[in-house]
């Protein structure tokens, strides 16, 4: 099993937590976004939308980050990560689709403008996209924080894929300065997801491999 990821992305971030999760045997590599890996082609005959990242897996060929979040569970056989019931799933398919939708692209011009931005050399935050991003990140983390209330993890009791595909977006909270300071109830949800070894792990880049 592969996995061609940029670990500083959420998006790599969460495969790469729930690969750690699962304690499978896989290879990473690095597709340096920075550097324009993904428009080699031979990347781009993996992945046509030159984006990352990709899994491959017995000549499976596998892109979109929640669906390979969606195969890694289904392949390990784990009945609570996916659910076995058509609820369960469905339910899980509910948050998945509303990370890709509402949480990410809300998240994502504050961790560019304030982080990705000036790590790919592309100068400082622009103040005014902030300020337009604004109340749309409001609008959506207060969607997740009010469902939170009550719940361990976002379908329930039990830690889902869904929480490594919604979470992942966190991971750029600190440095992003999301303000959080309303959202008690994300930060202690993504807390418990932060301390898990395999989250931990994910978040530290990999050596660059050897020549």
């Amino acid at each position: 099993m592969i996995l061609h990821v940029f670990p500083p992305s959420p998006r790599a971030l969460k495969v790469l937590a729930l690969a750690n999760h699962l304690k499978l045997d896989f290879e990473t590599r690095i597709v340096d976004l920075f550097k324009g890996d993904q428009r080699k082609p031979e990347y781009a005959a993996l992945n046509p939308n030159k984006r990352m990242p990709v899994l491959e897996d017995d000549g499976l060929v596998l892109w979109e980050s929640n669906a390979i979040l969606f195969y890694l569970a289904a392949k390990s056989g784990d009945r609570t990560l996916w659910p076995a019931d058509l609820k369960g799933q469905a339910d899980v398919l509910r948050w998945m689709t509303w990370e890709a939708a509402h949480w990410t692209p809300a998240c994502i011009p504050l961790a560019y403008e304030r982080v990705v931005k000036g790590m790919a050399g592309g100068g400082g935050p622009d103040l005014a996209v902030i300020e337009k991003a604004l109340p749309e990140f409001h609008r959506v983390a207060a969607v997740l924080n009010d469902h939170m209330k009550g719940r361990n993890w976002l379908t329930g009791a039990n830690l889902t894929i869904a929480d490594f595909a919604v979470g992942s977006a966190m991971a750029m909270a600190e440095r992003a300065q999301y303000p959080m300071a309303n959202y008690g109830e994300i930060n202690r949800w993504y807390g418990a997801l932060a301390a898990m070894p395999a989250w931990r792990k994910a978040l530290v880049p990999p050596p660059p491999p050897r020549s």
